[in-house]
């Protein structure tokens, strides 16, 4: 008999997990218009990193009218924290969802189109917060099947980095603020929008897309360390007729802007992923003048942390090297930021049957990991986390646009899925766990 109690109970539970897919699946179809709403609300009124006062009172506004007494503002300035109870005893776990937009000016004409001039969801915010709210509703609805708590955090200030290289943000000052605790969660869920993707073990040069109704994982590291850097260079004004009675700091950035991008192809093991890139050069006052500062501003993404802090070292030896031999000194600003996202394989291992029951197993594809950066990472260090991407393309509809670009939009299909993906993630695993 000890055979089959495992089969037996497996099938049981699998049963269970397929009639409540079902139920989700009903009210989600009815949640659907409001969803779009929402959704469209959020996309028409993008808000920047740390200026999410209105979603924010959107988000926390929503949750009261599902019901949740459990609501905590004001985290990370603009965070909100909300509790679900089941309607049995179990385990915590945590759903998060961030809600800024990027400066960027949208170019594609639709109905919900940016009311910010210049500021805009470019990079599918909006889609992850109406998700979450869509997951919020449906387990208040059938709070019964809910075996324990689900955390949900709806996270400020993704995206941008302060300028002045001082002070927590986003993701890591939520952690800072305890939102991690009281409940701690078992485990960590987020999703991300994503259009355009490069599967694992395809290595041709064509795009793919990751479709509305598809979703994609990466086992382990996900993405990178994504650390930023401000470089100013002193150099010596002089008349631009008599250079050689000046140091020319414009000339010394340039050797010192070629030099760094030979760190990747001549300094390092090749295996080693690594992207460099210089986004910002300033200096100098007049066109006849020789500049007697530069200031540079730029990225660098790895994924392994000893390898990352050697990168540094390599930056200040070619920087003391170019900037000594032509009289000209430096000064390096360096912040480590976004750790790598480190996706906890025995989760996804446990999650991705809930996947393949929503989406079915063709649509639910493996990728390779990227080079951006996401705070999602600070959540993941306390607790196991599942950081995956839900698809959003639709070639018919022309959104095929990739993220951080002004025409980016999402097949509003994708809600469904997102909340349905989710739905079951977190549930499966509180069944799991009970």
């Amino acid at each position: 008999m000890k055979h089959f109690i495992l089969p037996l109970i497996f099938g049981a539970s699998a049963f269970a997990a397929e009639t409540r897919d079902a139920i989700f699946q009903k009210s989600i179809e009815e949640m659907f218009p409001k969803l779009v709403e929402i959704r469209r609300d959020i996309h028409m009124h993008p808000e920047l990193s740390n200026e999410e006062a209105r979603t924010s009172k959107l988000v926390a506004d929503r949750l009261q009218e599902l019901g949740f007494t459990d609501i905590k503002t004001g985290v990370a300035k603009h965070g909100v924290v909300a509790l679900l109870k089941g309607g049995q005893d179990g385990p915590c776990v945590a759903v998060r969802a961030d809600m800024d937009a990027l400066p960027i000016k949208e170019l594609r004409s639709v109905p919900y189109r940016s009311q910010n001039p210049g500021v805009m969801h470019a990079c599918g915010h909006d889609v992850h917060v109406t998700c979450a709210l869509g997951v919020a509703e449906l387990l208040a609805k059938h709070r019964d099947l809910v075996k324990g708590s689900v955390k949900f955090l709806f996270q400020p200030a993704e995206e941008a980095m302060p300028a002045t290289f001082k002070g927590d943000w986003g993701a890591k000052l939520m952690v800072a603020e305890g939102a991690m605790e009281n409940p701690k969660p078992a485990a960590v869920f987020g999703l991300h929008t994503t259009a355009v993707v490069q599967p694992a073990g395809v290595t041709d040069d064509a795009v793919h897309y990751l479709k509305a109704g598809q979703v994609g994982y990466t086992p382990g590291i996900d993405n990178a360390n994504s650390d930023r850097f401000h470089i100013t260079i002193h150099g010596k004004m002089a008349h631009g007729s008599a250079p050689h009675k000046g140091v020319d700091a414009i000339a010394v950035a340039a050797e010192a802007i070629m030099a760094l991008q030979m760190i990747k192809s001549r300094q390092t093991n090749t295996r080693q992923p690594l992207v460099i890139s210089i986004g910002t050069i300033s200096g100098g006052d007049r066109e006849n003048i020789i500049a007697e500062k530069v200031e540079l501003g730029g990225t660098v993404r790895t994924y392994d942390a000893a390898f990352r802090d050697g990168i540094i070292t390599q930056m200040e030896r070619i920087l003391k090297g170019i900037t000594s031999a032509h009289g000209a000194t430096y000064e390096m600003e360096y912040r480590k930021t976004y750790p790598s996202i480190i996706n906890d394989r025995k989760l996804i291992q446990a999650t991705l049957p809930a996947f393949k029951r929503i989406v079915g197993e063709q649509n639910v594809i493996e990728l390779i990991p990227g080079m951006g950066g996401e705070d999602f990472s600070y959540f993941a260090q306390v607790v196991p986390g599942f950081y995956f991407r839900l698809g959003v393309a639709n070639e018919e509809k022309g959104m095929t646009y990739g993220g951080h670009t002004p025409m980016y939009d999402c097949d509003e299909e994708s809600l469904k899925t997102g909340v349905a993906v989710m739905a079951a993630a977190v549930c499966d695993f509180l069944d799991a766990n009970k």
